[in-house]
């Protein structure tokens, strides 16, 4: 599309996560007007760390954002994954993008910080909780809001997540799929993490059914704290105990054990573990799936925020390279949805120590004493 149609454009995004703010931040960058729409009344993200890849970072550093991210970040040079006492599986650098070869490790609400803060005033409007959408056939969309309000769009972009009002109502109406797992999520001290965080790299601890995740947060002095574990209680925030916490990592390496002892439990963000089905299609001729919406994902490729990263800079390419909305809802499906149904795929498979090299195709374990 030429600059002038994109000037023209109206955009709104339902969603003021990490797929919203991001799809927010490319196209706002086209010259379109972008408005975002968020249910929540103050946005205020929970849970722990996650890696940004650097192909993410690229995005950021494309869209004038990469310092305000990396200055809330760790630069890591690699992960590891190990068993549950301590001995190497695999050791690999990060997949590099052209010179970016770290992954920046950062808590989600420092996250979600810096991405609203490259978002001009007054484009995020809080308190706006979707229930309807209609579709226009090609000629827009509205947006109908619980308060009553209503507003008109040239385009809308569905980045409401995982229990997507815009995806129940106008691509698919399938409930999200229980893995079987809850996750366990806290930041606490690097002073608590009994002598297992020496560096900025990423270590995963794995053995019965249960992932322990040790992300460093050196920037904060803290370490993001992940237990995945096993658990047939399909309850979105199920209650959950120290014992139950303990149990999980019974025969664990006994730092591990002892950080989990000292948790404090009201730090704990407890969660039943979902993802989503692949979605046939993502788009109308004005109403566009991104992120959690259109993908939802297991965790345990750490592939979700980037995905839906990803998303947002694919969509403005496309705007900018075809020749109507339309195409460009084409060409950002064909473009984003194999390699999004392929992560989805990945992440659910099985999380053995014989497994691991399936999860993780064409890479080997560490050679002993390999740095």
């Amino acid at each position: 599309m030429q600059p002038s149609d994109l000037e023209k454009l109206t955009i709104a995004v339902v969603g003021a996560g990490y797929g919203g703010a991001a799809a927010a931040k490319a196209l706002s960058l086209l010259g379109a007007r972008v408005d975002v729409y968020e249910q929540a009344a103050r946005i205020h993200e929970v849970g722990a760390g996650i890696g940004l890849r650097p192909a993410t970072m690229n995005r950021f550093r494309e869209w004038g954002i990469f310092d305000a991210v990396a200055g809330v970040s760790s630069p890591s040079d690699r992960f590891e994954i190990l068993t549950a006492t301590g001995d190497p599986l695999m050791k690999e650098a990060w997949p590099a993008d052209g010179d970016q070869v770290h992954t920046h490790l950062i808590h989600r609400g420092d996250f979600i910080d810096a991405l609203l803060g490259a978002l001009p005033e007054g484009m995020v409007h809080l308190g706006r909780r979707l229930e309807g959408v209609e579709d226009r056939g090609g000629d827009g969309a509205v947006l109908t809001f619980a308060d009553g309000t209503t507003a008109e769009a040239d385009l809308v972009v569905g980045a409401d997540g995982i229990k997507s009002v815009v995806r129940r109502q106008l691509f698919s109406r399938k409930p999200p799929v229980f893995s079987g797992e809850h996750a366990y999520r806290t930041v606490i001290s690097t002073d608590a993490a009994h002598g297992m965080v020496t560096d900025d790299n990423l270590r995963m601890y794995i053995g019965r059914g249960t992932k322990v995740y040790l992300l460093p947060l050196r920037h904060r002095g803290q370490v993001s704290f992940d237990i995945t574990a096993l658990d047939p209680d399909g309850t979105w925030a199920p209650r959950v105990t120290k014992e139950d916490l303990l149990k999980t990592v019974e025969g664990f390496d006994e730092r591990l054990v002892a950080i989990t002892r000292d948790l404090d439990m009201d730090t704990v963000n407890i969660r039943a573990v979902y993802d989503i089905d692949p979605v046939d299609t993502w788009h109308t001729d004005s109403v566009v799936l991104v992120g959690d919406a259109a993908h939802s994902m297991l965790h345990h490729q750490g592939q979700g925020a980037n995905s839906a990263i990803e998303d947002g800079g694919a969509l403005a390419d496309a705007l900018k390279r075809a020749g109507s909305v339309k195409e460009a809802l084409a060409l950002y499906q064909a473009t984003r949805k194999p390699v999004t149904d392929e992560l989805q795929r990945i992440s659910r498979q099985g999380w053995t120590e014989e497994e691991i090299h399936e999860v993780f195709p064409g890479q080997r374990p560490a050679a002993e004493g390999q740095e």
